[in-house]
């Protein structure tokens, strides 16, 4: 059974910083692309960063130069690192782990929320 699991979200002040983190089980966690999307209410769902098997990594523009995912392998965790967030940064984060040899093999986590306001 696969599981996603994310932590580190709340709820900080703008200009703040906050760290996600996601550990994966059920999954050859290396063989996977893993990214970081995000849904405001009212929105859709959005691709914030995306992080490869081989550790290209991907952002949205939006977030661009604020926030950095990166991935240890032996942890079989993907990290999303967010700083000067500002209150459109508000969201519930999700974990996504997709299969680079099989792109239907699509898991998701069940999303930590993220609060930007003073």
């Amino acid at each position: 059974q696969v599981q996603l699991v994310e932590s580190g979200g709340g709820l900080v002040q703008p200009g703040g910083s906050l760290r996600l983190s996601c550990v994966a089980s059920g999954i050859i966690f290396r063989f996977y692309t893993m990214g970081w999307y995000r849904q405001a209410p009212g929105k859709q769902r959005e691709l914030v960063a995306s992080i490869s098997s081989g550790s290209s990594t991907n952002y949205a523009d939006s977030v661009k130069g604020r926030f950095t995912i990166s991935r240890d392998n032996t942890r079989n965790a993907v990290y999303l690192q967010m700083t000067n967030l500002k209150p459109e940064d508000t969201a519930v984060y999700y974990c996504n782990a997709r299969a680079d040899y099989d792109l239907r093999d699509v898991h998701w986590g069940q999303g930590t929320q993220v609060t930007v306001s003073s």
